[in-house]
């Protein structure tokens, strides 16, 4: 019933500004849509790799540079992170469109020649900020760090207590994160591309998630078997026959990999649920 009166709400209210000027329209697809988004990923993957790769180890670095800036730093990546988005998914338009892809890109939601879109995409970059800390809180309340720091610190032997408390943050921080995810998902090309003011764009973003959860529980697992199950059962294979050193060898390919991958099958879920007739052709 909930999420009935939520569609209402979208199509009379929300996508009524730009119903004439931008054909938005919200789908409603299939479970395994979110299969389908991978290899739609992996596609545009293969249309300019190594401009994608680019584009994923510039943000690592820059990131790991500005995290080395004490709180000033941090709240630097989380602000610009929706105008960063804009970029990637822009450059997803360039390779579809056989363009080159150029570093300056991730610049695009901050050059735009509205000013509008440049204030609603800073203001939700304060926004995901102010999410963000508030988990971070809420984290270092209902779980003891002091016991994870031997784990990143020390080579000495991992505690039960640890373990439990490490799957706590794991569990916790991923429940509490979905719904940040959710508002942020779609988020900044909705206001870049298609006009919305900050509050509309969360509403739709959430919104979007929410009515396709199914290909999304589906992509999301994927995605957690091929970053996170993987490397770890690799990690434990090659400790097993005592060439634990060499698996990052290994791994940290395998993982940037599919992380760029990944960035790029967002792109697809962007495609698959909003239909609009400006957007460049089908994947």
């Amino acid at each position: 019933m909930i999420p009935a009166i939520l569609r209402i709400y979208y199509l009379a209210v929300v996508t009524q500004p730009y119903r004439y000027s931008k054909q938005m329209k919200l789908n409603s697809l299939p479970v395994k849509e979110g299969y389908t988004w991978i290899r739609q990923g992996i596609w545009l993957f293969k249309q300019n790799p190594l401009g994608f790769l680019m584009l994923v180890f510039m943000y690592v670095f820059l990131a790991q540079l500005a995290v080395l800036i004490p709180i000033a730093g941090v709240f630097v990546v989380l602000l610009l992170t929706p105008a960063l988005s804009v970029g990637f998914m822009t450059a997803c338009q360039q390779a579809i469109q056989k363009e080159r892809i150029r570093p300056s890109v991730y610049l695009t939601a901050l050059r735009s020649p509205l000013p509008l879109v440049r204030k609603r995409i800073l203001q939700l970059g304060l926004i995901h900020t102010a999410l963000i800390l508030a988990l971070s809180f809420i984290l270092s309340i209902l779980v003891d760090f002091e016991l994870l720091l031997p784990m990143m610190t020390s080579d000495k032997p991992i505690s039960a207590e640890a373990i439990k408390q490490m799957y706590s943050v794991l569990l916790i921080g991923g429940a509490l994160y979905v719904p940040i995810a959710m508002l942020m998902w779609f988020s900044p090309l909705l206001i870049a591309w298609a006009d919305m003011s900050v509050p509309q764009a969360l509403f739709s973003s959430c919104l979007a998630c929410w009515t396709n959860r199914g290909a999304f529980l589906v992509y999301l697992l994927i995605w957690g078997i091929v970053l996170i199950a993987i490397p770890l059962l690799l990690g434990a294979g090659f400790d097993a026959i005592d060439l634990g050193q060499a698996a990052s060898f290994i791994i940290a390919p395998l993982s940037i990999g599919g992380l760029t991958i990944m960035h790029c099958s967002f792109f697809a879920t962007w495609k698959a649920c909003f239909t609009n007739n400006d957007q460049p052709p089908e994947l």
